[in-house]
C-alpha cells in the first residue's frame, strides 16, 4: 500500500477499504476531528474550548477551592460542550467494524463518550485522557455520577468530595499538568504493538505522548493510513493519506 491508489490517482475510500480488509487487526486511533463532525469543539482551532475559556491546570485545581469551584461550574454548566453531541457515521462505521472483529481497539484522545454511545464495548476503548461523564476520587479512584452531586452544588455550592475517603473528586478527564494515567497508556501501546494496520481518523498528531502511537505501529511493522481534513507532520510516514471529512470517508468505506 502506498500514497497512491493502484491506478496511479490520489488515494480513495476504496483503497482504505482494501487496505482494512486486508488486515487482521487494525487499531483504530480517534482525535477531535471525528467529534467536530457531531458539534463538539476542539481544544485548539479558533472558536475552540480553550479560546473561550482558560484551561485550569491540575495542581491549580488540587491548591485552590476557587479553581476547583470554576471547574464544576464549568462542568455542570457545560460550557465546554463536551457532552450532550450523538455519535456521527464515522462512529457508527468504527463500531461496525468493531462488531465484525475488524478493530481490535479503539485508542482515543477524545473525552466526550461517544464511541460507548455508538455501541463500541468499553473493554475495547482506550480513553487516553479520560472521559467528561463522569468524576473520579483523585485519592482513592473511586468513580462517582455528575447526579451524585448536581444539586448539593447548584443549590448549596457544596463542592464534591468522595463518598468514601473525602478525597478531593474532580472530571474524569485529564487536565494539564496532570500525569497520564499508565493502565490506559499500556493498554494502547500493547494494542499498538499488535496490529498490522493503524487507522488515525480526526487527530492533527501534535499532542504527545499520544501522538507517538502512529509512529510505533509503523515501526513495528503495521501499514499507518491517517484520514484528517488538515495534513499532519506524520502524512509523510503514512502508506495511505486522505484529507476528507472523516463520517464522509468512513461511511464510504
Amino acid at each position: 500500500m502506498d500514497h497512491t491508489s493502484p491506478r496511479g490517482a490520489a488515494p480513495s475510500p476504496r483503497d482504505l477499504a482494501r487496505a482494512i480488509a486486508q488486515a487482521r487487526k487494525v487499531v483504530v486511533f480517534t482525535g477531535a476531528g471525528i467529534s467536530t463532525e457531531s458539534g463538539v469543539p476542539d481544544f485548539r482551532s479558533p472558536g475552540g474550548v480553550w479560546s473561550r475559556m482558560t484551561p485550569i491546570r491540575f495542581q491549580d485545581f488540587v491548591a485552590d477551592e476557587a479553581q476547583r469551584r470554576e471547574a464544576w461550574t464549568r462542568t455542570f454548566s457545560g460550557a465546554a460542550r463536551w457532552t450532550g453531541a450523538k455519535p456521527n457515521a464515522g462512529h457508527a462505521t468504527v463500531a461496525r467494524l468493531v462488531a465484525e472483529g475488524k478493530v481490535t481497539a479503539v485508542i482515543t484522545q477524545n473525552v466526550d463518550n461517544l464511541h460507548q454511545d455508538s455501541g463500541v464495548p468499553a473493554d475495547r476503548i482506550v480513553e487516553l485522557h479520560g472521559n467528561a461523564h463522569y468524576a473520579r476520587c483523585l485519592a482513592c479512584g473511586l468513580r462517582h455520577e455528575f447526579d451524585d452531586f448536581r444539586e448539593a452544588f447548584l443549590e448549596r455550592g457544596v463542592i464534591p468530595t468522595c463518598r468514601d475517603c473525602g478525597g478531593l473528586v474532580k472530571s474524569a478527564t485529564i487536565s494539564f499538568g496532570q500525569a497520564m494515567p499508565p493502565e490506559p497508556m499500556a493498554r494502547a501501546e500493547a494494542a499498538t504493538l499488535d496490529c498490522d494496520l493503524f487507522l488515525v481518523l480526526g487527530s492533527s498528531l501534535v499532542v504527545y505522548p499520544a501522538a507517538g502511537f502512529p509512529l510505533l505501529a509503523k515501526r513495528n511493522g503495521a501499514r499507518l493510513a491517517i484520514v484528517n481534513r488538515e495534513p499532519t507532520d506524520q502524512d509523510i510516514h503514512a502508506d495511505l493519506v486522505l484529507h476528507d471529512e472523516i463520517g464522509l470517508v468512513m461511511s464510504q468505506v
